[in-house]
């Protein structure tokens, strides 16, 4: 893990989903470069800049990189280089607005005070779009359009790259939109920076500026191959007259095309775009000609999405804005969209791994060992051994790629997305938890994509043995039954967590949910709230396949589970757990996390309605609206310092909080609280966070892994205001097969259980656990 400081000047960042992010500051740097997996290049690329040269008849002539003041340069880039261009604008006129996925930089009066520039800016994120929601590209249109023919006439984009550290190599393509009256001209090579005769970015500088184009550049001399320690570039010029009193409009496009996406393992895959325009390099032209020509298409489909929104007078003025700017993560997340074919390359598979599951033990669910039909519990154990008989040779085999689609259904791909820039894992399920709702709303097949990997990610099983942090414990990398953590780094750990068979699970007293680093013991109100919700998830799973008997088994669970978790009631919220000290009296922002998936399901809630609104109440009390919900709190009203997150304010779980408030009737209560997250990232008056929400921040504004993927449950509010349709459990039950189907769960319990370790305890156990008891103590 990297620490990343937080730079204010964060914008919307560039391309559509999965092929790459380039970030674009408010200054219009190009910055922040993530296009192979787990890299983040920050520093921008100077060189990348919008420029204008205005020239009047009066024998006025005005000259500016587009670029608030002139930024530090390296040494020596006055001579020949990038520091020889103008940089005379203030930015003192000018303003940037934002609304992924698109912006508009306003230079009011720059460089020439009798000239307005806008820059729109636009990239391809459009809901249920899956084509051209997957392009590289963004398009830059400057002022306003004046209509007649268009068609793409001048274009520019370099050979293959060399890129570092064996990734793919990546191909630019910058072009220009050819209509009446602008005229398309293009400087394929010209030096950046080392030493050389040839012509440099001076020379190009002064060439159009002294002429307004690029006609008649001697192209001889500067198509050239760059060379070792020099650094090139390439530009193009759209030239316009403009008549008093009127407008032009001028269209760039940036592509780049990286079809292959290369993971340490070695693996290689092709990106979802490539199904559009090939595999070849040279798809970054293709791609920034369809953009020029199809980005009013976007524009208009991206309107029809917000405009009811931005429109809808129920919500305050930050919501909206906040809503849309939050997804800049699906695009600026270390996101990967495969076309969903196997990879194109693969690692020898490893023999050695051996898959075992001994089917014979456990009893027969009846004396003739018949297993009745629509029974879920013999369908899993169908499964386990199918997917052993697949996986005992080969570890290659073994893997979430490659889901059966049902009869008829497109192949949208596979979908991979960091749980932070910080943080390399791939699709930190406790963490897509909360942002999930992003996904379910504006791209359901990508959503439905991550939930197939991992119901196949829980069948698999790797015996390589990791040692664990917590305890020193040796323990499988991932075991057979386990909904593993992530799909990049799997969490090895699996138990039984039910001790006293009360049908209600207990957490270990080390941290072994989200809140990594705040120890839950006994029944939680966090764990076990969701525990009690997903029985009856599992419960309604089980009527929609027609599984009667699973059905009241999950269903009788979930009532048993209930009527447990109702001990956490304290008159007045839900104790943080039930153990026997003073912190379990801790007040946790995110104690109904159960309740608000139950009703975001559409399923009955797990508490009554007004021990939910006390709760919510409490929790309310102690928010002021201003920099989001305190994880935990004392009844007294201060802080609870007694873990790292504990004294935490988590953007994402304020989020969800405030959809809990609106979806019981808390409306005004809901957006109040997640305002709080809005002044303290996103507002001018407030951290500096825009386009890089981290997970965390405290009352000290200190902050903790920036750009992750947890305040995406921003729409998690939206998705409250929808009303889900309630789900109608029946009681039309046939008791006869319920024995027989609770012998076949017990049956697969029994397989999955690991042996109890008799290890001793680590010697970092110990003393976290002498800490521990003193401290409570």
């Amino acid at each position: 893990m990297k620490k990343r400081i937080a730079k204010s000047g964060q914008g919307v960042p560039l391309g559509g989903i999965g092929s790459g992010s380039i970030g674009r500051s408010y200054k219009g740097e190009f910055q922040r470069w993530q296009l192979f997996p787990g890299t983040c290049e920050e520093r921008p690329v100077l060189a990348n800049q919008f420029s204008a040269f205005i020239s009047r008849k009066d024998g006025r002539n005005y000259s500016s990189v587009l670029h608030p003041g002139k930024p530090d340069l390296p040494k020596g880039s006055n001579i020949s280089g990038i520091g020889s261009w103008d940089w005379n604008m203030s930015g003192q006129n000018s303003t940037y607005h934002a609304l992924y996925p698109r912006s508009w930089t306003i230079y009011n009066g720059e460089p020439d005070p009798d000239v307005n520039i806008v820059c729109h800016q636009i990239s391809p994120i459009i809901p249920h779009n899956y084509q051209q929601s997957s392009y590289p590209v963004s398009v830059f249109t400057f002022t306003n359009s004046v209509g007649g023919k268009s068609e793409l006439t001048g274009y520019h984009s370099n050979s293959p790259m060399i890129t570092a550290n064996g990734q793919p190599p990546v191909t630019f393509a910058i072009a220009a939109q050819e209509k009446e009256d602008v005229h398309i001209s293009e400087c394929p090579y010209f030096i950046i920076s080392g030493s050389s005769d040839e012509f440099s970015a001076k020379d190009m500088w002064n060439y159009v500026k002294e002429n307004g184009s690029f006609d008649n550049l001697d192209l001889t001399k500067t198509s050239m191959c760059s060379k070792p320690g020099l650094s090139i570039g390439a530009a193009i010029a759209a030239s316009v007259k403009l008549p008093p009193q009127t407008t032009q409009n001028v269209s760039f496009a940036l592509a780049w095309a990286c079809p292959e996406v290369k993971f340490s393992s070695g693996k290689t895959y092709h990106r979802r775009y490539t199904k559009f325009h090939g595999t070849d390099n040279d798809a970054a032209a293709s791609l920034a000609h369809d953009a020029i020509l199809e980005h009013n298409s976007w524009e208009r489909q991206i309107e029809e999405w917000q405009n009811p929104i931005l429109q809808d007078e129920r919500f305050p003025d930050w919501y909206p804005v906040t809503l849309f700017n939050e997804l800049y993560y699906l695009n600026a997340g270390g996101t990967i969209w495969t076309d969903g074919l196997p990879p194109i390359q693969s690692l020898t598979g490893i023999g050695e791994k051996k898959f075992s599951l001994d089917m014979q033990n456990g009893d027969a669910d009846d004396a003739n060992g018949i297993i009745p039909r629509n029974n879920t519990a013999s369908d899993i154990l169908n499964q386990m051994a199918s997917v052993l008989e697949r996986i005992h040779a080969s570890m290659e085999s073994n893997s979430a790629i490659g889901t059966t689609l049902l009869q008829g259904e497109e192949n949208i791909g596979q979908f991979l997305y960091l749980e932070g820039i910080e943080y390399y894992m791939w699709n930190t399920y406790d963490v897509h938890f909360y942002a999930s709702f992003s996904l379910i709303m504006l791209f359901p097949k990508l959503q439905l994509s991550i939930q197939r990997d991992f119901a196949a990610a829980v069948l698999m099983h790797d015996p390589e043995k990791l040692r664990m942090l917590h305890d020193g414990k040796w323990v499988a990398r991932k075991v057979l039954g386990a909904v593993p953590h992530d799909l990049g780094l799997y969490d090895p750990w699996f138990k039984q967590f039910d001790r006293d068979k009360d049908g209600m699970i207990e957490n270990e007293d080390f941290p072994d949910q989200t809140y990594d680093v705040w120890s839950m013991a006994g029944i939680s109100a966090y764990c076990g709230g969701l525990w009690v919700a997903a029985l009856q998830a599992a419960s309604a799973l089980a009527h929609e396949v027609g599984d009667k008997a699973s059905e009241k088994l999950f269903w009788d669970k979930y009532e048993k589970a209930k009527s447990v978790y109702g001990k956490l009631w304290n008159g007045s919220y839900f104790n943080y757990d039930d153990g026997d000290n003073i912190m379990s009296a801790s007040i946790h922002a995110d104690q109904l996390a159960g309740q608000w998936y139950a009703k975001a399901c559409g399923l009955f809630p797990i508490v009554d309605k007004d021990k939910a609104e006390s709760a919510l109440e409490k929790i309310y009390s102690f928010n002021d609206g201003k920099r989001g919900a305190m994880n935990g709190m004392w009844p007294d009203g201060t802080v609870d310092m007694s873990a790292m997150q504990s004294r935490e304010i988590w953007p994402g779980v304020t989020y969800a909080l405030a959809a809990t408030m609106i979806q019981e009737g808390m409306v005004e209560k809901g957006f109040k609280t997640a305002e709080g997250i809005y002044h303290a990232a996103w507002s001018p008056e407030g951290l500096g966070y825009s386009f890089q929400t981290p997970e965390a921040w405290n009352n000290d504004d200190e902050y903790r892994s920036l750009c992750y993927m947890r305040p995406l449950a921003i729409w998690a509010i939206q998705w409250a205001l929808s009303n889900p349709k309630l789900h109608k459990q029946t009681a039309d039950i046939p008791q006869d097969s319920f024995p027989k189907n609770q012998f076949s769960y017990a049956r697969i319990a029994k397989l999955l259980h690991l042996p109890e370790d008799e290890s001793p305890k680590s010697f970092l156990r110990v003393i976290y656990e002498i800490v521990r008891n003193r401290y409570r103590s």
